[in-house]
C-alpha cells in the first residue's frame, strides 16, 4: 500500500479498526439470528463482507480503503458470532465440538492464504500488488451463496418460532434415526417453552444475571477476552516487524517467515478439529495456554538477548521464528477453537445468540486494543517488553481455565447448562455452587 503513503500510525488504525467496528457487527448479529434465522444472518454476514472487500480492492485514497475496511468489518462480526452458534445448535453432541471449530480452521486458512498471496503478489507494481490481493479474498465468500442452498435452518430456532414439524425434519438429518430425533426435539421444547415462560427479557436477564447465568457469562466472556489479551492478533498482524526486530532484513525472508506463522497456525487447528470431542475442551486448553505462555517467555527473553548482543543473532533469529510458531501452534490447538465452542454451547436457548454476540464483542474489543496499541506500546517498552507481558497474561489465562471452564465433552446443549447449576439449581444461592477443575459443579460442604 506504498501507493496510498500509508504512515505507521494509519497501519495501526486500518488493522485495529477492523476488530474494533466488528464487535457493532457482533452485538448485531445477536437480535439478527433470533429475528431473521441463523441461515439468513449467515447469508447477510458474506453480502456486507464482500462490500467491504469490494470497496477495498477499487479505494483511491485512505479514507475509502478506510470505509470498506469498516463495512468488511461489520461483516466479520456477523460471521464470528453467527457461525459458531449455528453450528452447534445444529450438531450432534458426539461431534460439536469438531464441527464448530470449522470455521477457526478456514479464518486460519485464509490468513495462510493471505501470506502466501502477499508473497506471491510481492513482484507486482506497488499500486496493484495488494489490490489483487484483496480482490481475491472476495472469491471464496462467493462460496457461501450456495452453501446456503442447501443447509438447513436450525433446529433450535424453528422450534422457538413454532415451527417443530420444520425442526423435526432438520432433526432427522443430523441424527442417526428417529428416535433420537424425537428426543432431541423433546428436549429442545422444553428448553424453548422454559425460555418463553421467562418474563424477563435477553438483555435484561444478561444485565442483572441470576447465579447460574452469572457463572456462564464469567466463563464465556472470560475466555473471549484471554484468547486475544494473551498478543496473538499482534502475532499475526505483525509478525514480519518482529522478526525484522530480531534481525531478518531480506524482504523475501521476513514474507517466507510469516507463511511459516500461517502454516503452523492452520495445521495445529487441524489437529484441534481431530482431538477436541476425543480428549476433550479443558485438556486441551491446558496445553494451549500452559505451552503459549511458555514460548511468550522464550520469545520475550530471545528479543532482549539479541537487543543486547547477548547471544548470536543467527541463533537468537531461529529461535523467535521458533518461538512465535510454537506460540501460535499453541494457540490454535486449545484456545483459538475451544472458545468459539464453549461460548456458543454453554448459554441456554432462549440467551445463546445474543450471549455469544456479548462475547464476540468483548473478543472484538479485545483484538483491536492489541492490534491497534502494539506498535505503539512496543516502541515504548521494546517488544521484549511487550512480549514480557503478554506471557504474564497467558501465565493468568491458565488459572482462568483451572478455575471457571468446566468439560462439556459429548453433552447435549441442554446438559450443559446443568453444569452451572440450571434447572433446578437455579435457585442455588450464590455461595452454595462453584465450577472447579472438575467437569462437574460441586456442592460446598
Amino acid at each position: 500500500m506504498r501507493d496510498l503513503h500509508i504512515t505507521e500510525v494509519q497501519q495501526e488504525v486500518l488493522v485495529g479498526c477492523l476488530s474494533f467496528v466488528s464487535l457493532l457487527g457482533s452485538l448485531a448479529g445477536g437480535r439478527t439470528a433470533d429475528a431473521l434465522g441463523r441461515k439468513r444472518t449467515i447469508g447477510l454476514a458474506a453480502a456486507v463482507f464482500q462490500a467491504g472487500a469490494l470497496v477495498m480492492t477499487l479505494a483511491p485514497s485512505f479514507r475509502v480503503l478506510i470505509a470498506g475496511r469498516l463495512l468488511a468489518g461489520i461483516g466479520i462480526g456477523f460471521g464470528v458470532m453467527i457461525a459458531p452458534v449455528y453450528i452447534a445448535e445444529i450438531s450432534p453432541a458426539a461431534s460439536r465440538g469438531s464441527f464448530t471449530s470449522f470455521p477457526e480452521i478456514f479464518i486460519n486458512l485464509g490468513i495462510l492464504l493471505g501470506y502466501i498471496s502477499n508473497y506471491v503478489f510481492s513482484g507486482l507494481p506497488d499500486h496493484l500488488g495488494w489490490r489483487v490481493m484483496l480482490a481475491v479474498g472476495i472469491v471464496p465468500s462467493v462460496s457461501i451463496v450456495f452453501a446456503l442452498l442447501v443447509i438447513p435452518e436450525s433446529p433450535r430456532w424453528l422450534v422457538v418460532q413454532g415451527r417443530a414439524a420444520e425442526a423435526r425434519e432438520v432433526l432427522l438429518r443430523v441424527t442417526d434415526g428417529e428416535e433420537e430425533a424425537d428426543e432431541r426435539l423433546a428436549e429442545i421444547e422444553a428448553a424453548a417453552a422454559s425460555a418463553a415462560s421467562s418474563g424477563e427479557t435477553v438483555w435484561r436477564e444478561l444485565s442483572r444475571p441470576s447465579p447460574t447465568i452469572r457463572r456462564m457469562l464469567v466463563t464465556g466472556l472470560g475466555i473471549q477476552c484471554f484468547q486475544q489479551i494473551t498478543g496473538i492478533d499482534a502475532l499475526v498482524y505483525y509478525s514480519p516487524t518482529i522478526f525484522r526486530d530480531a534481525g531478518v532484513t531480506t524482504e523475501s525472508q521476513l514474507l517466507l517467515a510469516t507463511v511459516a506463522v500461517g502454516f503452523f497456525k492452520t495445521a495445529f487447528i487441524a489437529l484441534a478439529i481431530v482431538l477436541i470431542d476425543r480428549v476433550g475442551r479443558k485438556p486441551l486448553l491446558y496445553v494451549s495456554t500452559v505451552g503459549m505462555t511458555t514460548c511468550l517467555v522464550v520469545l520475550a527473553a530471545t528479543l532482549w538477548l539479541l537487543a543486547h548482543g547477548a547471544v548470536p543473532k543467527a541463533l537468537g533469529v531461529a529461535v523467535a521464528v521458533l518461538a512465535v510458531c510454537g506460540d501460535v501452534a499453541f494457540f490454535s490447538v486449545g484456545i483459538g477453537p475451544v472458545c468459539w465452542v464453549t461460548s456458543s454451547e454453554i448459554f441456554p436457548l432462549r440467551l445463546r445468540s445474543q450471549a455469544a454476540a456479548l462475547g464476540a464483542a468483548v473478543n472484538r474489543v479485545t483484538s483491536g486494543t492489541v492490534a491497534m496499541s502494539f506498535l505503539s506500546v512496543s516502541r515504548g517498552m521494546t517488544v521484549a517488553g511487550a512480549f514480557s507481558a503478554f506471557a504474564a497474561i497467558s501465565a493468568l489465562s491458565v488459572v482462568f481455565v483451572h478455575r471457571f471452564v468446566p468439560e462439556t465433552k459429548g453433552k447435549t446443549l441442554e446438559e450443559i447448562e446443568l453444569l452451572f447449576g440450571g434447572g433446578e439449581g437455579e435457585s442455588a444461592s450464590p455461595g452454595e455452587v462453584e465450577l472447579g477443575d472438575s467437569e462437574h459443579l460441586v456442592r460446598k460442604g
